[in-house]
């Protein structure tokens, strides 16, 4: 919306506004662009016209709505995924990714998958095997010691840290 209304004042023409991109009718003057980075950035959003950045937005955008967003099981391995929504073959995006971001593709995801793991523990509505199967884990085993090598807690440990915080606040009244 805010897009749409920057666009509207700067009587600009679009044929759609998506999540991360925008398609303008015109061509914009050099003027024209600067003015549209200026007001995206009072809202904390930014003007990319580099193809690179704009696909690697796409890949992180894909990623994030996948793993915090979505309870569809994958019918495909994530490559292959990835690969079909944005049209692009994954080596490609891989290489991309891992150029422009300094950490592959893999990285990103499963820092991703153990930040949502630590949502879902602390929610506390799932139990670890829910949890796993939720993030397409192959067992909670591996669940277990991806999230143990990220962040150098097991999550029965992480649970009990929270849940002694929330005894330490209730304290404090």
């Amino acid at each position: 919306m805010i897009v749409k209304s920057e666009l509207q004042k700067m009587g600009l023409h679009f044929s759609r506004v998506d999540l991360g991109e925008v398609e303008i009718l015109e061509q914009l003057t050099q003027l024209q662009r600067d003015k549209l980075k200026a007001a995206l950035i009072k809202f904390g959003l930014e003007l990319m016209d580099d193809k690179k950045s704009i696909l690697i937005e796409k890949i992180k955008n894909v990623i994030v709505e996948l793993i915090h967003y979505s309870d569809e099981p994958l019918k495909v391995n994530f490559s292959e995924y990835l690969s079909s929504k944005l049209n692009y073959d994954y080596t490609y995006l891989s290489n991309l990714f891992t150029e422009v971001q300094g950490t592959t593709i893999e990285k990103f995801i499963i820092n991703h998958k153990i930040e949502r793991v630590k949502e879902l523990i602390v929610y506390d509505e799932l139990n670890l095997s829910e949890i796993a199967f939720k993030l397409h884990y192959s067992s909670v085993g591996h669940l277990s010691n991806q999230f143990k090598k990220i962040t150098g807690l097991t999550p029965s440990h992480f649970k009990k840290l929270k849940e002694k915080r929330l005894t330490n606040l209730e304290d404090l009244n």
